[in-house]
């Protein structure tokens, strides 16, 4: 396969639970190359496997058979302390929970990473950020006094903080209403045509779908199908087809 360009990507992945009788196969020998500096939405039905790609993905789950890289690093061949090292340095995280640490001020939970990592942070890049997310006058808040498309916000400005080589996001506008939605999903757009961010992004939804450059269907635990330049129409009629043509697992 060719990697040049290739942010991430997955080579003959399977990923099951359970054994026996009680076995479930989430994945079933998936071939994926996600590439740099573009926007990939995952979708798929429910039980299709589209979260469980994306934590196959991301390191956060092991697998059961094949290959996984995030850039020319072999993810499947890490210990966990190599998994830690590379979640921390060249992995972004927005989770439809936001999972914010309550004590600590949105721009304290910015760059909390980073801090972690003993790193220090690039105040320009911070800046571009904060300014485009519109989060300014937020950064002293604590969580609680942010509402929850604020909250969001602040947790895609945290995986950004570090200029990773990818951000994953699932579900990222599944808590909010539709306009704290469409403004995550225009910054997610805009850190890719601007900054050249690379994010892969889960979701149900065919409107947050159309955000992006391209659509990778999943059923069954297989990619079936990709879609270039969505709309929310053609998203759409792509997941009826799918939910339609037989039930996903």
């Amino acid at each position: 396969m060719e990697t040049t360009g290739i942010a991430a990507r997955a080579e003959g992945l399977w990923k099951r639970y359970g054994s026996g009788e009680a076995q479930v196969t989430a994945l079933a020998g998936v071939d994926v190359a996600l590439r740099s500096a573009e926007f990939t939405a995952v979708m798929g039905p429910s039980g299709s496997g589209k979260s469980t790609l994306m934590h196959c993905l991301a390191g956060l789950d092991t697998v059961s058979a094949g290959e996984v890289f995030i850039g020319s690093t072999r993810v499947t061949g890490l210990r966990d302390a190599g998994l830690t090292a590379l979640r921390r340095d060249q992995i972004g995280f927005v989770f439809q929970q936001f999972n914010l640490m309550p004590t600590l001020s949105a721009q304290e939970n910015i760059l909390l990473p980073l801090t972690i990592a003993g790193r220090k942070p690039d105040m320009a890049w911070f800046d571009t950020i904060v300014d485009t997310l519109g989060l300014r006058d937020r950064l002293s808040h604590k969580p609680t006094e942010l509402s929850g498309g604020q909250q969001q916000r602040v947790a895609c400005a945290r995986a950004l903080a570090g200029r990773p080589a990818v951000v994953f996001a699932d579900e990222p506008t599944g808590n909010l209403d539709s306009r704290s939605g469409a403004e995550v999903l225009r910054f997610l757009r805009e850190a890719v045509d601007a900054h050249r961010q690379t994010i892969v992004m889960v979701t149900h939804d065919a409107g947050a779908a159309s955000y992006a450059d391209r659509v990778v269907f999943l059923k069954d635990g297989q990619i079936i199908s990709e879609l270039a330049a969505p709309t929310a129409d053609a998203v759409h009629d792509q997941l009826k087809s799918l939910e339609t043509s037989g039930d996903g697992r």
